[in-house]
């Protein structure tokens, strides 16, 4: 069984940069991707990055592309999220995936991931 822990959520600026870490202990066996999400009060969760495990092949939402990047560490067992000029309405909790994605050449919806961290709260001010 996976486990993903998150870290790195806090409170910004507009403008200011913040790095999620997504820690995964056990069963990388069953999954070949990793993802990003978040969801803010009142809306659905939405995709905002993926990585396919031991790639360096990424995909964005529009609303964060050339504003984050995720990027792994496989020494680690580690997914990254850099965001940079944040803005207040990427305000959200932040949750890690992993899963088996089938979704080739974009981001996969969340039925794709079997593994979810807990969360890390982002909140951006203006």
């Amino acid at each position: 069984q996976m486990q993903l822990v998150e870290s790195g959520g806090g409170s910004v600026q507009a403008g200011g940069s913040l790095r999620l870490s997504c820690a995964a202990s056990g069963g990388a066996y069953s999954s070949n991707c990793m993802g990003w999400f978040r969801q803010a009060p009142g809306k659905e969760r939405e995709a905002v990055a993926k990585i396919y495990t031991g790639s360096t092949n990424t995909y964005y939402a529009d609303s964060v592309k050339g504003r984050f990047t995720i990027f792994q560490e496989n020494a680690k067992n580690t997914v990254y999220l850099q965001m940079n000029s944040l803005k207040p309405e990427d305000t959200a909790m932040y949750y890690c995936a992993a899963g088996l994605c089938s979704t080739w050449w974009e981001l996969s919806p969340s039925s794709e991931y079997n593994y979810w961290g807990l969360g890390t709260q982002v909140t951006v001010s203006s």
